[in-house]
């Protein structure tokens, strides 16, 4: 006996693969993903590289989900992987039972019920009756490559229309109520047809099988939007519409988006937005939320910019802050008012969503927001009332150490937000005198402003690659990752120069991670060693890094989290190129990932996407502005 797709769906999900995967190697962060040396092979350099569903060896090809590690690494069979794995998982194999037997039959036999559904919609869409629903695709701007895509179909006008159309395929009504296509009805009347003068839209799931179908009524009819129900193939809390397509995407480094209906997923893709999907019909949901950070650790939420909209947002906020993780966040996109996805790319185009996009809020700031709307006012008991809260809503992150980050980032804001305004400076003998009895002050010597130094925009530079070098320096594991950014970048003349040049080339002879040696008797590639080497080549450039340590970022201390290291480092970089630059290297990561398709590249894309949406926000100038670093 097979066993039931679900069952195994569930095992995958509960089996991180990291952890299981790090028993035989030991791996180490690179981007989103975990990379080591291949259990499988004897390597000396790390090609094998862990995803959230699968692992990939670049050296022998290996290549699996977690069932098939064990089966590989342990020599177990695919029935003893299961049990292995279930028990871990806590889960129950199902049994060899006639009924589960005949469940998986039925199950087979829904997935083919579905296909033949979807055909004989998609068939009607190009006859004479469907000729109304083709016409409201194209007037929605839809294109014919669009809606073949999709699998868009009408459900025909007249009852009965489906189960006449499968009869000869030898499909019953019975097993079209069993795929929540029909209904049954009291007493002895004849099903009916859940789908009536409907535009009809497939849903898959993740592996693109047609799992139930979603109706949109020609007309004024209600209610506009019918749902397919819960069936054995479709569960409205677990699916989300076009997860398929955006999990592909999300592969190649596109963004995740969440939106709320059928027709902002498909305009958005379109677009060339092809990260998008949104729920079935309900509010996100647990379960819908683990699968988009299956897909990206930070998808972004989009909703409506009135009251319902951040209501929406604030509902979301708080599901997701007990499932929250270092790698796990969320962002938020608040919508123009009266505009949806589809409406906005209609009337600005890509470019319109895509700057509604690079204005998205982190977790942090929304939930700010739908705290302090619960404690208006300024009293010291409501001050006092606000802050509890946040804190309590920090202390509901499990990990203790981004609670302790949500902490200080929640309680800056609301310093920040009830710091009183300080009162102009008015010089003596300015002030007259006033009513009441007050007296006017007496005269004095005017208000003096000491000079203020010119910035030196050089300095600026060299303290900005000082920063930079030191980050590198502290945390030698960045160079696979930023080794062909940092090697372009153009460092002012002399010790930054100097040291960046020494950093390449002691990364290019070949340093490995700490424990492992290469061909050439290459050393360890952790901190000590870099220093060591730096001693030799560059003591002078080596000293000018340590010196003043204080004014010195706090990724640069070794005891830095990988993420602050990482979100450091490329913010550095971003200070060093202007957008027309970081445009240029984007291009060029673009052309990277499409031939090669490393991890490396992935994050490269990635980071540079960030960095271009910070500088369009203005949240740092080109590298030679006059501010502080």
């Amino acid at each position: 006996m097979s066993l039931p797709p679900n069952f195994l769906d569930e095992l995958r999900l509960r089996t991180p693969l990291a952890p299981l995967i790090g028993r035989a190697t030991k791996l180490t962060r690179a981007g989103r993903q975990w990379r080591g040396c291949c259990p499988f092979h004897g390597e000396k350099s790390p090609s094998f590289y862990v995803y959230d569903d699968h692992y990939h060896c670049f050296g022998c090809g290996a290549h699996g989900d977690a069932i098939a590690f064990v089966m590989q690494s342990q020599g177990a069979s695919f029935p003893e992987a299961v049990e292995r794995l279930a028990a871990e998982a806590g889960l129950e194999v199902p049994k060899a039972t006639p009924q589960q037997a005949k469940r998986e039959a039925k199950q087979r036999d829904l997935h083919g019920v579905m296909d033949a559904a979807a055909e004989a919609f998609q068939r009607r869409l190009r006859l004479p009756e469907g000729r109304a629903a083709l016409d409201y695709l194209l007037r929605r701007g839809l294109t014919e490559e669009t809606i073949k895509k999709f699998g868009l179909g009408w459900s025909g006008g007249g009852r009965g229309v489906l189960a006449a159309d499968l009869k000869p395929l030898g499909i019953e009504p019975r097993q079209l109520i069993e795929g929540g296509l029909m209904r049954e009805n009291d007493g002895d009347a004849p099903p009916t047809d859940l789908y009536f003068n409907r535009v009809m839209f497939p849903i898959r799931d993740r592996r693109g099988r047609i799992i139930s179908f979603g109706g949109r009524i020609l007309g004024d009819g209600q209610p506009k939007y019918v749902n397919g129900p819960e069936t054995e193939l479709f569960s409205k809390r677990r699916n989300l519409y076009g997860v398929e397509l955006a999990r592909d995407a999300a592969f190649r480094g596109a963004p995740v988006l969440v939106v709320e209906g059928y027709m902002d997923v498909i305009a958005l893709h379109q677009a060339g937005f092809a990260g998008a999907v949104a729920p079935l019909g309900t509010a996100l949901t647990e379960e819908q939320l683990a699968e988009l950070w299956r897909l990206a650790p930070q998808p972004l939420l989009c909703f409506d910019g009135d009251a319902a909209g951040a209501k929406a947002a604030a509902r979301t906020a708080e599901l997701a802050l007990p499932l929250m993780a270092p790698e796990r966040s969320l962002s938020f996109v608040s919508l123009p008012a009266g505009e949806d996805p589809d409406t906005l790319v209609k009337r600005g185009g890509p470019a319109a969503f895509r700057a509604v996009l690079e204005a998205a809020k982190p977790l942090s700031d929304v939930l700010y927001g739908m705290v302090a709307q619960k404690f208006p006012g300024s009293t010291p008991e409501a001050r006092a009332a606000l802050r509890h809260e946040l804190e309590a809503s920090a202390a509901r992150i499990p990990d203790k150490l981004l609670a302790g980050e949500y902490r200080r980032t929640l309680i800056d804001q609301f310093f920040a937000a009830n710091r009183r305004p300080q009162p102009a400076f008015v010089p003596r003998g300015e002030w007259k005198g006033g009513k009441g009895g007050k007296a006017a002050p007496r005269p004095g010597i005017p208000g003096f402003t000491p000079p203020r130094d010119p910035v030196d925009p050089g300095h600026v530079r060299q303290e900005q690659a000082r920063c930079l070098l030191a980050i590198t320096l502290a945390h030698p594991w960045l160079l696979p990752e930023v080794e062909e950014a940092f090697a372009g970048l153009e460092l002012p003349e002399g010790l930054p120069f100097r040291l960046q040049q020494a950093l390449l080339a002691w990364h290019h002879a070949g340093h490995l991670p700490h424990g492992h040696q290469g061909d050439q008797g290459a050393g360890p590639l952790d901190a000590a060693a870099l220093g060591l080497h730096l001693q030799e080549v560059e003591a002078e450039g080596l000293a000018w890094l340590k010196q003043a340590a204080r004014l010195l970022p706090a990724a640069a201390a070794p005891e830095a989290l990988p993420k602050l290291v990482a979100d450091s480092w490329w913010y550095f970089f971003g200070r060093f190129r202007g957008e027309t630059a970081l445009q240029a290297e984007r291009q060029a990561a673009l052309q990277d990932l499409a031939t090669t398709g490393s991890p490396a590249a992935q994050t490269r894309l990635i980071r540079l996407n960030e960095l271009i949406a910070a500088q369009r926000r203005g949240e740092f100038e080109d590298g030679g502005s006059e501010d502080t670093i």
